[in-house]
């Protein structure tokens, strides 16, 4: 396991990075006036027992973040869980999990093929949750996966790593609304998701976020490269609870959207 939160962080950014060249921009925008604080990261995985959401969690675990939430998405047949760390600069993490049996004995059977090609030492391993594919995956499986759920298609195709880092608005210098950040991001030629309209959430769930929509970037698949989205920049502001501490959940409504900041299909 990562000897600290610092490291593993680290190097998801890295490799966050090599996902998302856009982050970089954004980064750069935004970071004009002082440092940028982290709100949370995102996860995603099958709920099969070798790689299922509590496999993920056992990383953070292990550096001392603790289950605090509990989601689900019966559209997109996800559940979730986010996680907190005792430490409140520390950024939160949300995971979710498909759930695979919901699906076609087709889409079963894909993602059982591709989970079998992982193996009991890679997920223990310091670097699974952000060391990517794990399996062949050929264009015409992605796409027919796609046309079942985005959400298996993105896993196929990119595996474990995070699909967004998050921006919290809270502690960003020169920005006191969601909308100043907005417009500068689309000032700047950046493209949000406006699934649900741009700003989801509101003051009355103590928390409102916008994302951008996933760079394109060429992906190889077995049978050759593809342009297809990868992963996405978020953005959060929390309001305060009745105790004066700043919200720290997730609001399931407003999640169901940010989810399709990867779609490769237009949105609803």
């Amino acid at each position: 396991m990562h000897q600290n939160i610092d490291s593993l962080f680290t190097a998801m950014w890295q490799d966050y990075l090599r996902m998302t060249p856009s982050a970089a921009k954004v980064h750069e925008l935004l970071a004009k006036d002082g440092e940028i604080i982290n709100d949370h990261i995102a996860l995603r995985t099958f709920n099969l027992p070798k790689v299922g959401l509590p496999v993920l969690a056992a990383h953070f675990e292990a550096l001392g973040y603790r289950a605090a939430g509990d989601y689900e998405f019966k559209q997109k047949k996800l559940k979730a869980k986010h996680y907190e760390h005792p430490d409140p600069t520390q950024p939160k993490v949300f995971i979710s999990e498909l759930l695979v049996e919901q699906f076609s004995p087709w889409l079963q059977q894909t993602v059982a093929g591709l989970v079998e090609q992982v193996t009991a030492a890679d997920v223990v391993d310091d670097a699974f949750l952000y060391s990517g594919r794990h399996w062949q995956l050929d264009f015409a499986t992605y796409e027919q996966l796609l046309a079942e759920s985005e959400y298996a298609a993105w896993l196929a195709a990119f595996g474990y790593r995070a699909n967004h880092f998050t921006v919290s608005i809270n502690h960003l210098d020169g920005y006191e609304t969601i909308v100043a950040v907005n417009d500068t991001l689309k000032h700047a030629g950046i493209v949000l998701n406006s699934a649900g309209g741009e700003i989801k959430g509101s003051p009355a769930v103590m928390l409102e976020q916008s994302s951008t929509m996933a760079d394109q970037i060429p992906v190889a698949f077995s049978d050759g490269g593809h342009t297809i989205p990868s992963c996405f920049y978020e953005f959060a502001l929390r309001y305060p609870q009745a105790d004066g501490t700043l919200y720290r959940g997730f609001v399931e409504a407003s999640a169901d959207k940010i989810f399709e900041s990867t779609n490769a299909k237009p949105m609803s």
